[in-house]
């Protein structure tokens, strides 16, 4: 086992394209940190890796000095796991090159690059690929965790639509795998989280989706609005992603005033059909309730994916946790009935994300991501920009959390889980984890890459 506590003499990787920073550098503070600011950390070095071969120093050099390290994509990790006290960061945001097929429906993307980098470059040629709700989270750590989003009714999870990946191992080897090259570590990687490596490249399979009909709807935080959504969802085609929020009005022109900072629900849709369809998707929208606001238009797929961007900057605090259930039952919407009203900040939401239509036509052994039988992917995220209201928050959070246990299968995506909840990887992975732990052991033995949910070997 690699000791934990990091190798503080050892000197950075030599022969670098990229650059290493390290404390009492000028740029020190602002290199270090990520977007979780619950996580305010200070290791020993930050390795900006220029290309592939930095990578391979870098992993080589803290296997050899017994490093603690963390591995950043776009620093998104609400667990914090993209930065370390005393180890080395290995920051991947200097690889960001994409080159799209558009006759093969297929890209490559470095594992630097964000979600609006990726859906900037394939929108181009009409395509796109499952991605996240909030543009400037990275491509890396949210596909080897899943990759729930707008378009995952339609065309599946992020892991879905995987087709291959290139990656440097413990031993600072670099290798592609996919369905027929060591198609057990390309399995793993679907669902595994950053247990088996530092992935630089994702090979995506694209879809032909150019404009969607998508923006928020507001109601009162009441239960029919939310039967309502559940009937919705229920007969629902593929093409409507919509999301369920529970949180507090924002104070937006199109948001009646009299309900501003006030317990609400939202639907914030992505209709990715065609647009002579939208009217109907309207006309699904208004019977939901009372409408306390709304702007939902056509736009382009990218936009859709910014309209989180401005509520959730970076620098906030985030302390998040999440549920897999089979059903919005009358239980768990009694639940969010009572911790809704009383959402401790305007940033924060609960948000329940619908992964049935081609999720479920995908078996649960096919890919590491196990719970191909929920309905609903529930993140529960307390979001506040001052460090003081933590307590309160973090209280609101694990008493939710605690509450809707009854009506949930077990588990969290593991993308909105936050690092004290290690004891969700056994139902989070069920009848997959074993395998998970003989991959870990075969690619990891000395377990270099802890930093994350981590698979023990």
């Amino acid at each position: 086992m690699v000791p934990v506590t990091a190798n503080v003499t050892a000197p950075g990787p030599a022969g670098l394209h990229g650059e290493i920073v390290l404390p009492g550098d000028p740029d020190y503070d602002t290199v270090r940190a990520v977007y979780n600011a619950q996580h305010d950390r200070h290791p020993a070095m930050v390795v900006r890796a220029a290309d592939v071969a930095d990578v391979t120093a870098a992993v080589r050099h803290a296997q050899d000095h017994d490093l603690l390290l963390a591995v950043r994509g776009g620093g998104h990790s609400i667990a914090g796991f993209s930065t370390c006290d005393g180890g080395m960061v290995l920051d991947l945001g200097g690889l960001r090159g994409i080159r799209v097929d558009p006759a093969a429906r297929t890209a490559r993307a470095e594992a630097g690059c964000t979600w609006a980098d990726l859906n900037h470059a394939t929108h181009a040629f009409g395509l796109a690929t499952t991605g996240g709700i909030v543009s400037t989270t990275g491509i890396a750590g949210l596909t080897l965790g899943g990759g729930i989003g707008h378009l995952a009714r339609r065309c599946g999870l992020t892991v879905d639509n995987l087709i291959s990946a290139d990656l440097v191992t413990a031993d600072g080897e670099f290798l592609t795998c996919d369905a027929d090259r060591d198609a057990e570590l390309f399995w793993a990687l679907r669902g595994g989280g950053g247990n088996f490596g530092v992935v630089t490249s994702f090979e995506y399979r694209l879809h032909p989706v150019a404009d969607v009909l998508g923006g928020p709807t507001f109601y009162p935080l009441d239960g029919e609005v939310m039967r309502g959504y559940r009937r919705l969802i229920a007969d629902a085609p593929d093409e409507l992603g919509a999301i369920l929020g529970i949180t507090l009005a924002p104070p937006l022109p199109f948001v009646s005033e009299h309900w501003h900072g006030r317990p609400a629900c939202v639907v914030l849709t992505c209709f990715s059909g065609p647009a002579g369809a939208d009217a109907q998707v309207r006309a699904r929208l208004a019977a939901l309730g009372p409408v306390i606001g709304h702007h939902v238009a056509r736009m382009p797929y990218p936009a859709a994916n910014t309209l989180f961007d401005d509520l959730l900057p970076a620098g906030l605090h985030h302390y998040w946790t999440g549920q897999f259930a089979t059903d919005l039952s009358d239980g768990a919407i009694g639940v969010h009935l009572e911790y809704g009203a009383h959402v401790p900040c305007l940033e924060t939401a609960t948000l329940v994300f619908p992964i049935d239509g081609a999720c479920h036509r995908v078996a649960p052994d096919a890919t590491a991501f196990a719970h191909r039988d929920a309905r609903f992917a529930i993140g529960l995220g307390a979001s506040f920009p001052d460090p003081a209201d933590a307590p309160v928050n973090i209280a609101w959070t694990r008493d939710y959390d605690a509450a809707l246990q009854p009506f949930s299968q077990g588990g969290g995506y593991v993308n909105f889980l936050s690092s004290d909840d290690p004891a969700l990887l056994a139902p989070n992975y069920r009848r997959n984890l074993d395998r998970l732990v003989a991959v870990k052991r075969r690619v990891d033995p000395h377990n270099l890459f802890r930093g994350n949910h981590n698979i023990v070997p």
